[in-house]
C-alpha cells in the first residue's frame, strides 16, 4: 500500500470519527438543525428512526465505524461510500447558508458548506480507489478474454489434430485386417 494512503485515509477519516462520536454521545446538540432535512427523509424510508436524535445517533454511528474501516483500511471503498451517504444529509441539515440572513453567518455557514463538499469529492476519489489492484470489471472482462483466447487456440488445435486423424481412420478402413 502506498505512504499516501496509509496517510490520507486515517486524515479523511479523522474528521467523520469525532462529528460521529459527537453525534452518538449528545445527538440533542444537532437533532433541532437536522430536524428539516429528517423529517422528510424518514416520512419516506420507512427503515429510518421517526425521532430526530435517534437518526442522528444512527447518522453518527454509521460515520464512526465507516471512518473507523476507511482509516485503517478495512474495505476502505465501502466505508467511503457510507460516509459519503450520511455526509450528504449532514451538511444539508447544518450548513443551509441560503436560509442565514446575517452576511457574516451566511459567509461561515457556505465555507463550512463548501468544506463538507470538498470532503465529499475526496470520499467519491477514496471509493474509486482501487489500490494499484485492478477492478473487478477488469478483472473479469480479462479473465473472460483470456478464456475466449484459450478457447480459440483448443478449437484449432483440434482442428489440426482432427484432419490428418480422419484421414488415418479412412487409410486404415480401407487396409486389409
Amino acid at each position: 500500500m502506498s505512504l499516501l494512503r496509509v496517510l490520507g485515509r486515517p486524515m479523511l477519516a479523522s474528521m467523520f470519527l469525532a462529528g460521529g462520536m459527537n453525534s452518538v454521545r449528545d445527538p440533542k446538540q444537532v437533532a433541532e438543525a437536522a430536524e428539516p432535512v429528517v423529517k422528510p427523509v424518514a416520512d419516506r424510508v420507512s427503515v429510518l428512526p421517526d425521532r430526530t436524535e435517534q437518526a442522528v445517533r444512527l447518522n453518527g454511528a454509521v460515520q464512526v465505524v465507516a471512518g473507523l474501516m476507511l482509516a485503517t483500511g478495512r474495505m476502505p471503498r465501502p466505508a467511503a461510500l457510507a460516509i459519503a451517504a450520511t455526509l450528504v444529509p449532514t451538511t444539508l441539515a447544518g450548513h443551509r447558508f441560503w436560509e442565514t440572513e446575517d452576511p457574516a453567518e451566511r459567509a461561515q455557514q457556505r465555507i463550512h458548506f463548501l468544506k463538507n463538499l470538498s470532503m465529499l469529492g475526496g470520499l467519491l476519489i477514496a471509493a474509486d480507489d482501487t489500490g494499484s489492484r485492478p477492478s473487478l470489471l477488469w478483472r473479469g472482462s480479462h479473465a473472460a478474454r483470456g478464456a475466449r483466447r484459450d478457447a480459440g487456440l483448443v478449437r484449432r488445435s483440434v482442428r489440426a489434430t482432427a484432419r490428418p486423424a480422419a484421414t488415418a481412420g479412412r487409410v486404415r478402413a480401407r487396409l486389409p485386417v
